[in-house]
């Protein structure tokens, strides 16, 4: 690769670091906004701009470190007790990260706009810094910086050996330097053993090592930051040298001790414990897709050859068979968690969210959380974004009430929304939740009649009226605003929880608030099925909701007296004959199985002529032709060659729901006891339900 080439490919390394720490920069902002006397969250914004301002212009990023240089003094007036942080400050600072992340993307302009040269004002004239530093002063890291802390003054040994590459991926030592000069005393020799012969040397390649000693108030990790874009090509020790002294903060002036000579090792350098720079890894997501795909066809040729296996009846090729599916299933477990991610920052992006909208509509909201470290798949978190977006914006603008309505209701001023995840066999349960004014199911109702949705004399059940509230263009509210009242919102999370292949359930107490909740499926490339058949037809059912196996015999269909349940240990089950719900017109085998199921309605049985087993399965699309096959979420390959279907038992239930209720006119729920499938609890396209 070329030099240019590695330089790119380190300053996207250096874009993506970056937007990680404004994510953490954000959040911890909004709290600080709530915890203004809090000391450590006031260090951990300074370090954030500390970090992003250095290592940025060490990766040609000059504007951005001039703009965040102004920030960081701010804060570092407010670590100092010179400056307050208010609702000002907050609402600036956010402002700004919206400006660096268009700056950490190069958009044109971006650096040079009036909404960027208006927070540096504004910025300037809240921190009293009135004089406006040059890019020049601000490239080399030896003025204008920030006081290097406050606490006791201490020595440090800092061995830093960079990997040969340094120079290639666009970093500057001197930079480096001039970071840890700004922090107190700095003391610097040159370790010049690595060097090779002049014939060997390649100048574009690092070889020397230093040994510092830095005379510092800071604490070990601050010093830390100031290495975090090379410090994992490279050996860093950082170990303290006696005791703190009891002196005034630092300054850039104070005097480190004299620097010793290294310790030699076999190789001429300090010997210091290398750490492990090995510890994580960072790898494009589109390479990661590639190896989960391969790993899936790898999972398809397992299958095959186990099928072949038990045709030929060699115990050699049996062994060979076993010993691939144990390390297949192994290989296939390890890529999916390592596309497994916790959910927690995109909960926290939506800390931003709610702050601007509570200033926006006035209103005093705060969001909190549970189950962050809930994980799901990478797929499933980079598209659930938009639909809790419309979800908390929904309940911003129609869930919340105003203050004056709140205090006549009794209720606390300050309103709140809730998110949460957790596991659920094989799925998750996102829930979106407030303590809002709740769903007018007849203003639903209405509004529906009025724009066609429904007759004026329907007999609506509360789900499906709030099952209304997904379909397109549907909207309550009687005027148009910058939040919501399109008619838009609503929908796009119906349309990307289906294909997610998710469903939602909204549960509301008017006065109390409302409830939506998204079952998502925790991975959309591999799942553990069992394969079952109808006559010919081959059909998958997610092992993760599979309860059991029982026995079905024309004796025990005798007894029901022609109804569609059974009698599990006592509990009258109604079940669906997958037969008759596809249309299979041969005679039935004498004695059939049911799989039971555990589904949103409760357990309900699926009968069918065999069952062949559980399987891998890797889950392939059917395509945009059959988008609207609501009961069918896949298909996969079977080891001979052909093709299931993978069944979705929540669509499954709701369409035999639907079914019942329309054929025989049935209003009792399924949980009622023997007879027909009771009506449905979910909209036409199967999707809600409401408890």
């Amino acid at each position: 690769m070329s030099t240019a080439g590695n330089a790119e490919q380190f300053k996207q390394s250096f874009r993506e670091e970056a937007h990680e720490i404004l994510v953490d920069l954000e959040s911890a902002l909004l709290e600080l906004n709530e915890n203004r006397a809090d000391r450590e969250l006031v260090g951990r914004v300074f370090r954030a701009l500390h970090t992003i301002k250095g290592s940025g212009s060490m990766f040609g990023f000059e504007d951005l470190a001039v703009f965040t240089h102004n920030l960081e003094n701010a804060f570092d007036e407010v670590r100092n007790g010179r400056l307050q942080v208010g609702a000002e400050l907050i609402d600036l600072t956010l402002s700004a990260l919206d400006q660096i992340r268009a700056m950490l993307e190069e958009r044109e302009g971006a650096a040079e706009s009036e909404v960027c040269a208006g927070i540096l004002a504004r910025v300037r004239k809240l921190a009293g810094l009135h004089e406006k530093p040059s890019a020049k002063s601000q490239s080399s890291k030896t003025q204008h910086g920030p006081s290097p802390g406050t606490g006791p003054v201490r020595q440090w040994a800092i061995h830093f050996a960079p990997g040969p590459d340094l120079l290639l991926n666009g970093s500057n030592p001197l930079l480096l330097f001039g970071e840890l000069r700004q922090m107190g005393g700095l003391a610097v020799k040159a370790s010049m053993a690595m060097v090779p012969p002049l014939g060997e040397l390649d100048p574009e390649r690092c070889y020397v090592c230093w040994e510092m000693v830095l005379a510092t108030a800071v604490e070990r990790d601050a010093i830390r930051d100031v290495f975090i874009f090379v410090e994992d090509s490279c050996e860093l020790g950082i170990e303290p040298i006696g005791e703190p002294q009891a002196s005034p903060a630092a300054s850039g002036d104070a005097a480190p001790r004299g620097l010793e000579e290294p310790r030699a090792s076999s190789g001429g350098r300090r010997s210091y414990d290398k750490p492990d720079t090995a510890s994580s890894l960072r790898v494009p997501a589109a390479r990661l897709d590639q190896f989960v795909d391969l790993v899936g066809e790898l999972v398809t040729v397992e299958a095959r050859l186990a099928e072949l296996s038990a045709r030929r009846d060699d115990p050699e090729v049996a062994e060979v068979a076993e010993e691939i599916e144990r390390l297949t299933a192994a290989l296939r477990e390890t890529s999916m968690n390592i596309r497994m991610l916790p959910i927690r920052a995109t909960f926290e992006k939506f800390r931003r969210l709610v702050h601007d909208l509570a200033r926006d509509l006035g209103k005093d909201v705060e969001l909190t959380m549970e189950g962050a470290e809930t994980e799901l798949d990478k797929t499933v978190i980079d598209q659930l974004g938009d639909p809790l977006m419309h979800l908390i914006r929904n309940s911003m603008d129609h869930g919340i009430e105003p203050s004056g309505v709140r205090a006549e209701r009794g209720k606390r001023a300050t309103a709140k929304i809730h998110l949460s995840a957790r596991h659920s066999g094989a799925s998750v349960l996102v829930v979106v939740s407030d303590d809002g004014g709740g769903i007018d199911a007849e203003a639903v109702r209405q509004r529906a009649v009025e724009r066609g949705l429904v007759a004026a004399n329907a007999q609506l059940g509360e789900g499906e009226i709030f099952a209304l509230l997904f379909q397109p263009g549907f909207s309550t509210a009687k005027q148009v605003t910058d939040v919501s009242g399109r008619g838009v919102g609503m929908d796009v999370v119906r349309q990307r929880v289906e294909s997610l292949r998710g469903t939602i359930e909204v549960a509301s107490k008017p006065g109390q608030g409302t409830s939506v909740t998204l079952r998502l499926p925790l991975t959309l490339a591999i799942i553990d099925g069992l394969l079952v058949s109808v006559e010919e037809a081959c059909f998958v059912l997610p092992l993760a909701s599979t309860l059991e196996c029982i026995e079905l015999s024309t004796a025990d269909i005798e007894r029901a007296n022609g109804k569609h349940v059974a009698n599990v240990r006592g509990e009258m089950v109604p079940y669906i004959r997958l037969r008759e719900h596809f249309g299979v017109r041969t005679r039935r085998p004498e004695l059939e199985q049911i799989m039971v199921v555990e589904s949103g309605e409760g357990r309900f049985g699926f009968v069918v002529d065999r069952v062949l087993g559980n399987c891998q399965t890797v889950i392939k699309n059917l395509g945009r032709f059959y988008r609207h096959v609501q009961a069918v979420s896949g298909a996969t390959i079977l080891g001979d060659g052909r093709v299931a279907l993978i069944l979705d038992p929540e669509r499954l239930v709701a369409d035999a729901m639907r079914a019942g209720a329309h054929n025989h006119g049935a209003r009792a729920s399924p949980r009622a006891g023997p007879g027909t499938l009771g009506p449905p609890a979910r909209s036409e396209q199967g999707i809600v339900g409401v408890r």
